[in-house]
């Protein structure tokens, strides 16, 4: 009887360590919590699939023999998990339920007849994607005249502030909760630049998806030149490919910047003669951009408390959902 113990315990450890070591939360961003989710709009409701299809596509999607449109972004995913990994990871989707297996083996196959009897409607909207002024409506007239305290002969105290209370009542306020909520990757509209070549807004959740390391970054899966149209995703642009920062080596005891001297080690001098650096352009990422939350925010669903007057030169045709940067980028050095 003790053995049988110390062996059902060993084997709960072993699974419970394969377990930790193949978490799901960096799949919630694009097939949900509960793997509710089409993937980008493209791949199949994974909660649906049975245990030994899940282990089946991820080995699949390991070797090069399985996925269509998601296969280059699977790849990467999988390519460092084992057998053991897999198997832990079918088991935290399914939650290790003999019946659920059955009864998802069932639906799935209803799903997939209903698919090819053509009574389901592609959910990708990755060619029909809208542009949204996320900006639309802050420059509401009513508004605006509203907030302008120096054209009204008096001022309230509920007019001051953002918590429009008085100010003995304002430490009781809270402001409305931030709704970070968006649609998975793939199935979010494109919200327009506040300004040309402003860094675009994340319109889609990032659950997930965060936080991004050098050695970790799943936004390459879907925004790589290369794979961005397949993934209906806005590619990396040229930018970001490019490094604009000055070659500076030590030399004989003094720091030389794009071949001219400027100061010896740790007294860097006046370099503000060298008006632009030489531009490199590379064939892989510059590492200089691998943060991508650094400059891309998560788009919320909040009302702005304050109106806005800003309007954008030139933000017009492609340069709403476009940069080009690369392209203008010394201007003002020039």
């Amino acid at each position: 009887m003790k053995r049988t113990v110390k062996v059902l315990a060993l084997g709960s450890l072993l699974a419970a360590s394969a377990l930790y070591g193949a978490s799901t939360a960096a799949c919630a961003g694009c097939h949900g919590k509960n793997f509710e989710k089409k993937a980008m709009g493209k791949s199949k409701v994974v909660k649906d699939m049975s245990h030994n299809d899940i282990v089946a596509a991820l080995k699949g999607y390991k070797a090069g023999t399985y996925g269509g449109a998601m296969k280059g972004l699977m790849a990467g995913q999988v390519a460092k998990l084992s057998d053991a990994d897999i198997e832990a990871i079918a088991n935290q989707i399914k939650g290790n339920s003999a019946e659920a297996n059955v009864n998802a083996v069932e639906k799935n196959e209803r799903v997939e007849a209903a698919e090819k009897a053509g009574q389901f409607e592609a959910q990708s909207t990755a060619d029909e994607k809208k542009v949204i002024n996320i900006n639309a409506g802050v420059d509401d007239p009513q508004k605006l005249a509203a907030e302008d305290l120096g054209n009204k002969k008096v001022v309230t105290e509920e007019a001051l502030g953002l918590r429009k209370t008085d100010l003995y009542s304002e430490d009781k306020v809270k402001p409305e909760p931030t709704d970070y909520k968006r649609p998975a990757p793939g199935q979010a509209p494109v919200f327009e630049r506040a300004y040309v070549n402003a860094p675009p807004m994340i319109p889609h959740d990032v659950e997930g998806l965060l936080p991004i390391t050098k050695d970790n970054n799943q936004c390459l899966g879907c925004h790589m030149p290369d794979v961005a149209k397949s993934m209906g995703a806005t590619p990396i642009p040229p930018s970001h490919f490019t490094n604009y920062r000055p070659e500076t080596v030590l030399k004989n005891g003094e720091l030389v910047k794009e071949g001219k001297t400027v100061g010896p080690k740790g007294q860097l001098g006046n370099v503000g003669d060298i008006k632009l650096a030489k531009v490199k352009k590379l064939n892989h990422l510059y590492q200089g951009r691998f943060n991508c939350t650094q400059c891309h925010a998560p788009q919320a669903k909040v009302d702005p408390v304050v109106g806005n007057t800003f309007k954008p030169d030139g933000l017009s045709g492609d340069l709403k959902t476009h940069s080009d940067l690369v392209d203008v980028i010394n201007e003002g050095v020039q």
